[in-house]
């Protein structure tokens, strides 16, 4: 199950570095429009969420430690974190719906939210890929497993 939790933390590293290109495919389309980041929404809304569960469940099911297991859920978190990002920055567009100073400060958190997410996957990734190499027994009878994958 430890590898099964190394494929499922890599392709969940892979989706969020595809979805860096798909918003910027979505940034430079000439159309400019919802359509335009289609696939960046996608991703986002349903891929990553996806492959954070699953992972989180071959972590568990692996008897990965608490504190990675946990991390490994943390992209769904910050997924929703972006969508909360989106709808706080709208708020404050003005009554034609344009974007103001303050709603451009707050939907710039968006791209650094995603940095964040893609830092907890390259990690996770990471740590996965130590945990699978672990002997059992050392990492089911560790009190601090996680201080050797990390």
């Amino acid at each position: 199950m430890r590898k099964v939790y190394v494929a499922v933390a890599g392709l969940m590293l892979l989706a969020v570095i595809a979805q860096f290109y798909f918003a910027a495919v979505g940034a430079f389309d000439s159309a400019h429009d919802d359509d335009s980041f289609v696939l960046h929404s996608m991703t986002g809304m349903m891929i990553i969420p996806v492959l954070s569960i699953l992972a989180t469940v071959a972590a568990a099911v692996a008897k990965a430690p608490g504190r990675m297991i946990g991390m490994t859920i943390l992209p769904l978190g910050l997924v929703i974190v972006q969508v909360l990002i989106i709808v706080l920055g709208g708020l404050f567009n003005d009554s034609a719906d344009n974007t103001t100073p303050v709603s451009l400060a707050i939907l710039g958190l968006h791209a650094l939210n995603g940095m964040a997410v893609m830092g907890v996957s390259g990690t996770v990734f990471a740590q996965a890929r130590k945990f699978a190499t672990m002997p059992a027994a050392t990492s089911a009878t560790a009190p601090d497993a996680t201080a050797r994958v990390s």
